[in-house]
């Protein structure tokens, strides 16, 4: 059972959710509808995760990712997963820029993921437990961002594969098990995607933050 805190100005999403993770067994101590509810929430009672909006009142603009980014910096390692309309890799980019990598689990799925909902508590899960995940179309968008770059033209196919998925913050494990190849052969993939992007062969949330690092490079927000 997981102890969360949600931050949703949507009212009937915001009631989804509360319903959605009180029926599989965590406990939604507070649900709130901005910015500033949300502060005081976790500061009155530290969650072990925090979900919450990027654009909440009043202004509708970045309030809620503002919110989680300050959170963080009060309570250290506190995990937070944060929730977008649109693949915004502005955001992305300012959320994983905002602390150590080894600072608590951190999360940016876009709302359409909540749909799906074993990949929606898979994320959530994986976040509380101080793991990173990123949302497979924000990868997508960011690899098409840089299909022109030299060093990803170097990648084979299975490579670029692998790539996509290290970056969405799954372990190498889960990378065998999503393309169906040995462990082996991954750790193999990606030992060859870290030298000729040359990369720190960091595990964990470290791999993660380098590949966005090098994927985010010179590119424009959406």
């Amino acid at each position: 059972m997981l102890r969360v805190v949600l931050a949703e100005d949507a009212v009937l999403l915001r009631a989804g959710l509360v319903e959605l993770l009180s029926r599989v067994g965590h406990e939604v101590t507070a649900a709130v509808g901005d910015a500033e509810e949300l502060a005081h929430a976790v500061d009155a009672d530290r969650p072990d995760v925090v979900i919450t909006d990027v654009r909440m009142p009043p202004g509708f603009r970045d309030e809620g990712l503002k919110a989680a980014l300050d959170l963080r910096g009060r309570h250290p390692g506190l995990p937070v997963l944060v929730l977008s309309q649109y693949v915004a890799t502005a955001y992305a980019t300012q959320l994983f820029s905002g602390g150590p990598p080894t600072d608590g689990g951190l999360g940016y799925l876009l709302k359409d993921r909540v749909g799906e909902v074993t990949d929606f508590l898979d994320a959530l899960e994986r976040v509380a437990a101080g793991q990173t995940v990123i949302d497979p179309e924000v990868i997508r968008v960011l690899l098409r961002q840089r299909t022109a770059d030299e060093p990803l033209r170097r990648l084979t196919p299975r490579e670029r594969e692998v790539l996509a998925l290290m970056a969405e913050g799954l372990n190498n494990q889960a990378v065998a098990q999503r393309l169906t190849i040995t462990e082996a052969s991954v750790v193999k993939h990606a030992g060859n995607i870290f030298m000729k992007l040359e990369l720190d062969p960091a595990e964990g949330n470290r791999r993660v933050l380098a590949v966005l690092a090098h994927l985010r490079r010179e590119t424009s927000p959406i």
